[in-house]
Parts: C-alpha cells; structure tokens; sequence
C-alpha cells in the first residue's frame, strides 16, 4: 500500500522587529525628505527664472552684459561637459577591456566545464543507471513471474 507524502506548509515569514520597523519607517522618512527637498529647488528655480525674465524685460536694463555673462558660463559649461564625455569614453574603454580580457575567459572556462559534466553525465547515465534500470526490470519481471507461480518472493 503506498501512503501519500505528506504536504509541506510554506513557512510564513516571521514578523518584522521594532527595530526593523523603525528603520523602514526612518528610510521612508528619508525618502519623502528628499522628494520634497527636489520639488521646493525645481521650484525655487523656475520662480528665480520668472524674477529674471521680469527684470529683464524692463526698459534700461544692460541686457547686453547679462548676454556676455551667460554666453561666458555656458562656454565653461561646455568645457566641463567636454571634460565629463571624456572621462566616460576612457571609462568605456576601461570596461569594454574588463568585459575582452576577464570575463570571456572566465565564460569560455564555465563553458568547457559544462560541457565536460555534460559528458561525464552521458556516461553514468549509458554505464551506471541503464543496467540499473533494466537488472531492476527484470528482477520486477521475476518476482511477478514467481508470485504467479505461487512462490512468495521476500
């Protein structure tokens, strides 16, 4: 007679600590801190645009200079770009040789070694579990044979 497994139950994960609790209500603070430090500076900004272009727009206002003075910070702006397109096209390269030099040869190792367990996994399944299988067929094949006969088989 086959009895049935018994059925696990998933274990149900135990309640968080206070202290726990506390740190994620803390991350959480943190969180919405921060959101609303970014919303108040977009709209500092925009109200600080707004200011200016109301100013500017009045009659003797020296716009020219104001001109001068941000065609001069967006040069430098651009220089600073510049500087930052190249640091990444140098950290480009510096991965690009990370990814040629250690991690296909680490791919190329793991390959061959799967297809080596691949192998050894097609042997012991031919060599070892096939006549395992096949004498256990016949001893299946025997004990039905002799419980037929009526010989009671241990």
């Amino acid at each position: 007679m086959v009895t049935p497994l018994p059925t696990q139950q998933p274990a149900s994960a135990p309640p968080p600590s206070p202290e726990e609790l506390a740190a994620k209500r803390e991350a959480e603070r943190k969180q919405k801190v921060i959101v609303a430090t970014i919303i108040v500076g977009i709209v500092l900004i925009l109200v600080l645009l707004g200011v200016a272009i109301f100013f500017l727009m009045q009659p003797g206002t020296p716009t020219d200079k104001i001109r001068d003075v941000f065609i001069i910070v967006v040069a430098l702006e651009s220089l600073v770009i510049g500087a930052a397109l190249v640091v990444l096209v140098v950290q480009l390269a510096s991965l690009i040789n990370l990814i040629q030099n250690e991690v296909r040869p680490i791919l190329n190792a793991t390959s061959e070694t799967v297809n080596t367990l691949r192998g050894t996994v097609e042997f012991l399944g031919e060599n070892v579990v096939e006549p395992v299988v096949k004498l256990n067929g016949y001893l299946a094949g025997l004990r039905r044979m002799l419980e037929l006969m009526g010989i009671k088989p241990k």
